[in-house]
């Protein structure tokens, strides 16, 4: 054979042991499920379960999913913050030890202080009013609103020991 034909049967092999992999893994870690708004799907982890549990329990449980909270209500802000989130997830969870705690990072803060001030307009205009001069944060003072299992403030740790 020669190095031409050698190398497109081993990029063939690669791509197509990548690609059956990938489509493996969807399938096998139930990947599919997260294009929906089922909440059920954010709990595939177990290191999720105290969360889904907890906002089963919430006053939000009647109201949002997930999605409603964890990602911009625009379709494209949607499935673009799915992917991220999905490609980040899937890497620590395949070739990490599964943490224990969770660290909200900056942008997915940044979505869902959003989204709490995207439901309660008018509430949180009223508290910024007099608070304008400070960096005040919804889910800085109501981190268990959604789900009491932890709290999501700004760049701390959220212990999930109770999921082991």
């Amino acid at each position: 054979m020669t190095i031409r034909i050698r190398a497109a049967v081993f990029l063939a092999l690669i791509l197509g042991g990548t690609a059956g992999l990938g489509v493996y893994t969807f399938v096998y870690a139930r990947g599919y499920s997260y294009l929906t708004n089922d909440p059920t799907a954010c709990a595939n982890c177990h290191v999720m379960q105290d969360y889904y549990s907890g906002w089963m329990k919430s006053a939000h449980h009647a109201v949002a999913t997930c999605n409603d909270c964890h990602t911009p209500h625009d379709l494209v802000g949607k499935y673009t913050t799915k992917a991220l989130n999905g490609v980040s997830h899937s890497l620590a969870f395949t070739f990490g030890p599964i943490p224990d705690t969770i660290i909200i990072k900056g942008r997915s803060e940044r979505v869902t202080e959003g989204a709490c001030r995207s439901c309660h307009g008018a509430l949180t205009e009223a508290i910024d009013g007099p608070h304008s001069q400070q960096d005040i944060s919804c889910i800085r003072c109501h981190a268990d609103v959604g789900h009491s299992a932890a709290s999501l403030v700004s760049g701390s740790v959220i212990s999930t020991s109770s999921a082991k």
